[in-house]
């Protein structure tokens, strides 16, 4: 376990949460506004998250969000390294089922605060499509603030979202 909210546990990703990433990335909703394509096959989702290495890069990375009451895995929340550009960026993603429920503004919260108490970060970045309402929402929400469009891994006009630790 990463952390826990007081709905919500967030942990890293497993090898044994591939048939939710499959079918979370084979949703054509979920991924309308993310520039990414979906999985071709379990075996690639599995290989994802086989191989996936930020956790062993960075410390850190995109977590499993799952419900306390039930142990109902939502989907993911976190953050990401871009080394090429030298920024942080916290994402997420969630079943559709769940959106609305505030499930990813309370991850994305103790994301931010672990990101600038445990990771030491100063400032992180949120990037969305600028027709995904839902995500913007969730951004402000955070205390994030717009500061530029750009384009974002083939979404052109991106939004570019920031918010720098107060401690420093």
């Amino acid at each position: 376990m990463i952390a826990e909210t007081e709905r919500l546990i967030l942990r890293e990703l497993t090898i044994e949460d591939s048939a939710h990433f499959f079918a979370l990335n084979n949703d054509p909703n979920v991924l309308k506004y993310t520039g990414d394509i979906p999985f071709q096959s379990l075996a690639e989702a599995q290989d994802f998250l086989k191989n996936y290495s930020h956790y062993m890069e960075n410390g850190f990375g995109r977590w499993a969000v799952i419900r306390k009451e039930d142990s109902a895995f939502l989907g993911w929340c976190g953050l990401k390294m871009h080394v090429n550009e030298n920024y942080v960026d916290i994402g997420f993603r969630f079943f559709r089922k769940y959106w609305g429920e505030g499930y990813a503004t309370e991850a994305a919260i103790k994301s931010l605060e672990l990101g600038f108490t445990r990771f030491e970060l100063t400032e992180i970045i949120g990037r969305t499509a600028k027709n995904n309402v839902g995500s913007i929402r969730v951004l402000e929400k955070i205390g994030m603030t717009f500061f530029k469009n750009d384009e974002c891994d083939g979404i052109e006009d991106a939004m570019y979202f920031r918010i720098v630790n107060s401690d420093d």
